[in-house]
């Protein structure tokens, strides 16, 4: 830890106020040598005393004029330090000129001057414990020897007197220092680890570009997360939570000085370590990447709290400090980019920012920003694309959402979907997309346009949402009447049914009994069991188009779209095989006896009263 790193700006704060009380106080030496004296002695003080304060002020315009790193200020501290205390002890050179004279009043003047500046000096300097210590004693000693040379029982007495005045100086100094010392450490470290914290690390980090404008070099830094640490919180409590991070804080500093590194806690479960300065870039990024594999084991190694075996993983973003011009908390910004980065691919592993990656960030930034606007100001369109039963002469649909943006164009739902179900828009845009597939099916309904079913693609975000329930019913019983409600199709994917079981069931058997139907979507795409996707009431089964795409190309494919074929007929689900294109998908699966087809061989996604017209003119013959 960086020491006194609070303390420069104080002390540096302090040599103007130095400078004027003391040059303003002694120019009073100038009249007293005029009433008392030949002038001569004092003239010649108050001028070394001048010299002795340009000195002062030159250091002062040092500190102020540049942007000095840490060792740096080290150095100017240590200059500092020696002015200081010449410009203290120049006090004691006119006590001693004063008490050697005859006159008493002299005397008096020497005395209380002397200690005035005795005072003085334990406040300003409180914060350097030897400097003040040093100036104490070097003011207080002539006065504690003056009284001694008296050779009075009186004098004496006084002697004890200054000595006990300046002990107790020392001592309030001392305290004072300490508290300082206590309130740096807390205002610097994190009181659960021991380690820098946030403000450490950003001035550390200044400092480190700082230096680097001049030596050029390369530096890199960490941000670590753990993974899933609020779940052993939540589950065994803050206590062993804490322990947990005391361990895990001590495995980072056992690394970090194997590598001369340092280690802060930035809050929660976030960590950062910034390196030592590299000569190369291709050296920075390898002994970062190095160092950021190692500390992903040790942070896995198993760990004993009290009576529980842990294990928990971290997430990484590295990120190579390599432009001067750029501020600390851009740094921690880019890191933290790539951090979140590993931690959407999966967790336990670490990602190295790029220019690339923030793009695609700025980039998810920017429809994120966007997205809120979408519904107000009519953006979102829908498509709708056909299915078409092959066993008779029945069209049903599936209704897709589309978002055309002004700036960013045609946005693809596979990109704005998962944006929106993370910042929550998707419950907004679900309301809407139901509201306006209802409004279409019973507009289509009284127009004549009839349709077998209309599958509408639910989020688990919306799905989970306390007023979804309650939504759905608002809708149906505004747009729908009994035998519209059984024409609508839920389409859940198969990887989302895995959140919350007990939940999912209770809301998809509350929605059954409305009338709706549920399908799973993107079958073979997720880890479902037999055993659990029977205690989940579907009533059809859709075939991902990665399977489709391999009919005549790949016979494990073929082999994998007949096993997916006979699960539905086991579990008897409708089956819908979806992305079919060619002739010989479609003859394979109408051969297997597939219900309902979709693709573009039927239809690419059409515009209502495009579908409106496909349904009216299509050729019942396939």
């Amino acid at each position: 830890m960086v020491n006194n790193m609070n303390f420069y700006d104080f002390l540096h704060k302090q040599i103007p106020v130095l400078l004027g009380l003391f040059i303003s106080t002694a120019a009073g030496y100038i009249f007293i040598g005029y009433i008392y004296s030949s002038l001569i002695q004092e003239v010649l003080w108050y001028t070394f005393l001048l010299a002795l304060s340009f000195w002062g002020f030159r250091l002062y315009q040092e500190y102020r004029d540049n942007e000095l790193t840490i060792e740096e200020k080290d150095k100017w501290l240590k200059r500092l330090r020696y002015f200081i205390f010449s410009y203290f002890s120049v006090w004691t050179i006119m006590f001693i000129l004063y008490t050697t004279r005859d006159n008493i009043e002299l005397h008096y003047i020497a005395l209380v001057t002397q200690l005035g500046v005795t005072v003085v000096s334990s406040a300003i300097l409180v914060s350097q414990k030897i400097l003040v210590r040093a100036v104490l004693i070097s003011l207080m000693l002539p006065i504690i020897i003056y009284f001694i040379l008296i050779a009075e029982f009186y004098s004496y007495l006084i002697a004890v007197f200054a000595f006990v005045l300046g002990g107790v100086l020392l001592y309030a100094a001392n305290n004072t220092y300490n508290y300082l010392v206590k309130s740096q450490f807390q205002a610097y470290h994190d009181y659960l680890t021991k380690l820098g914290n946030r403000r450490y690390l950003i001035e550390h980090l200044e400092d480190s570009i700082k230096i680097q404008k001049q030596n050029k070099k390369f530096i890199f830094l960490l941000l670590i997360d753990l993974d899933h640490f609020k779940t052993i919180n939540d589950t065994l409590g803050h206590d062993i939570g804490d322990e947990l991070l005391i361990e895990v804080a001590n495995r980072m500093k056992r690394l970090a000085t194997q590598y001369h590194c340092n280690v802060s806690r930035l809050g929660g479960d976030e960590f950062c370590i910034v390196s030592d300065f590299y000569n190369t870039e291709d050296e920075c990024h390898s002994t970062a990447i190095k160092v950021a594999a190692e500390l992903l084991i040790h942070i896995k190694n198993n760990y004993q709290i009290q009576t529980h075996h842990l294990y928990i993983s971290a997430s990484i973003g590295v990120s190579i400090i390599d432009n001067p011009t750029m501020t600390a908390s851009t740094f921690i910004k880019e890191a933290d980019i790539a951090m979140y980065e590993a931690k959407d691919r999966g967790r336990d592993g670490l990602i190295m920012f790029t220019d690339e990656l923030s793009q695609r960030i700025e980039n998810k930034l920017d429809i994120e920003r966007l997205l809120h606007f979408a519904l107000k100001d009519s953006e979102i369109s829908f498509k709708y694309q056909p299915q078409i039963h092959t066993n008779s002469k029945e069209i049903s649909c599936e209704v897709l959402v589309r978002w055309d943006n002004e700036n960013l164009g045609s946005v693809s739902p596979e990109i704005f979907i998962p944006i929106s179900e993370q910042t929550g828009i998707i419950i907004e845009l679900g309301y809407h997309i139901l509201e306006e597939s209802f409004k279409t099916l019973k507009e289509w309904d009284d127009r004549g346009i009839n349709i077998t079913q209309m599958s509408i693609n639910i989020s688990m975000r919306q799905f989970f949402h306390n007023k979804f329930i309650d939504d759905v019913k608002e809708l149906s019983s505004k747009y729908l009447n009994k035998e519209l409600i059984k024409k609508i199709m839920f389409e859940i994917t198969e990887t989302s049914t895995s959140e919350d079981t007990k939940l999912l069931i209770k809301n998809m058997y509350m929605l059954k009994e409305l009338g709706i139907q549920f399908s799973i979507d993107d079958f073979g795409t997720g880890y479902s069991s037999l055993s659990y996707l029977r205690q989940l009431p579907f009533d059809e089964l859709k075939i991902d188009k990665s399977f489709i795409n391999e009919i005549s190309i790949n016979n494990d494919g073929e082999k994998m779209v007949e096993i997916i074929l006979n699960i539905a007929k086991i579990l008897n689900l409708n089956v819908v095989a979806e992305g079919v294109e060619t002739m010989v998908q479609k003859e394979y699966l109408t051969s297997r006896r597939c219900n309902t087809l979709q693709g573009y061989y039927y239809s690419k996604p059409l515009l209502k009263d495009e579908f409106e017209a496909y349904v009216l003119a299509i050729d019942t013959d396939f």
